[in-house]
């Protein structure tokens, strides 16, 4: 296959450009800057049409996953930044996909599992799922997050492609054993005792193994009969508290310090993030992808955990 990752530079971008070059795919990425990579890198603005229109042609796959990393403070600057990364992305793919001759087969655009309600009582799936932002359990500042993703997701509603079938990707946090990525933080928290249930450590955590997520993108690409929406998300999300427990069973931890609301909000602050990434309960599932028959390899945290802390410790990603 020919696949196009615009914005393919970031943790799950790798994930993605590092499987299906493996297996013998042509992958392109498109990046704001040039860099060295097993596979080729073109240079875009992600805003203005360029030489890197051509890369369209004729593509099996286009998976945008173009947007200003979310883990960060949202100051004005900041917010700006996020909101007009991923809408422009959205836009001038829409005026390249326009100009092609053979255009992408399908278009897999990147959202996020945090469009859905703060919830405890039941999972939020593509059929029954609270879109949030109204709930008065949540923050205010949270609704930041919600509003960007209904404009995302907005964007993409209105981009017109009668030759290219559409997915929306809304993705749980996809754990790999990459140094540097979700799954490393949350080990370091564990390795130095800081492992513990996160404020009330009720919320829930919806995630997936990267194995999962490169086949789910796998499947979605070759399956016709999806568009819309996808959630991609294993199918067992568990409160926090559990979630952490597992992953210190996992990697052999007895204990760890469990961390107070109020120190979240401190060491936000220091690190630069905002607490919500942590204190929202994203209990979301995969309803779609199941009634299509796609099969999870690692749909229990346990299992998945215990996986990834063996393949942290021997340095194995692939």
């Amino acid at each position: 296959m020919k696949i196009v990752i615009p914005g393919g530079t970031g943790q799950v971008g790798t994930i993605l450009a590092r499987h299906f070059h493996a297996a013998g795919h042509a992958v392109t990425v498109l990046s704001r800057r040039a860099r060295k990579a097993p596979w080729r890198v073109i240079e875009w603005d992600g805003q203005t049409l360029g030489a890197w229109v051509r890369e369209l042609e004729g593509a099996d796959a286009l998976i945008n996953l173009t947007g200003r990393i979310v883990n960060c403070r949202y100051n004005f600057r900041n917010r700006c930044e996020i909101w007009s990364s991923r809408s422009r992305s959205v836009r001038i793919l829409e005026r390249a996909i326009a100009t092609s001759v053979t255009p992408p087969r399908v278009w897999l655009q990147a959202s996020t599992a945090t469009l859905y309600a703060h919830r405890f009582d039941a999972p939020n799936d593509e059929y029954t799922g609270i879109i949030g932002g109204t709930e008065a359990s949540s923050p205010d500042k949270w609704r930041f997050s919600i509003d960007v993703a209904r404009a995302w997701e907005g964007e993409f509603a209105l981009a017109q492609t009668p030759k290219t079938r559409k997915v929306l990707l809304r993705s749980a946090m996809t754990m790999s054993p990459d140094r540097d990525g979700v799954f490393d933080y949350l080990l370091w928290l564990t390795r130095v005792g800081l492992g513990g249930k996160a404020g009330s450590g009720e919320q829930y955590v919806s995630w997936i193994h990267y194995i999962d997520f490169i086949n789910a993108i796998t499947f979605i690409i070759n399956n016709e009969a999806l568009d819309g929406a996808i959630n991609i998300a294993a199918p067992n999300p568990i409160p926090n508290s559990d979630f952490m427990k597992r992953l210190r069973d996992a990697w052999g931890k007895r204990f760890s310090i469990p961390i107070h609301e109020w120190m979240l909000e401190l060491g936000a602050i220091f690190l630069g993030t905002e607490s919500e990434l942590v204190l929202k309960s994203r209990r979301v599932t995969p309803g779609r992808l199941l009634d299509a028959g796609f099969t999870f390899q690692f749909p229990d945290w346990s299992e998945a955990s215990a996986d990834l802390c063996a393949r942290w410790r021997s340095g194995t990603t692939v």
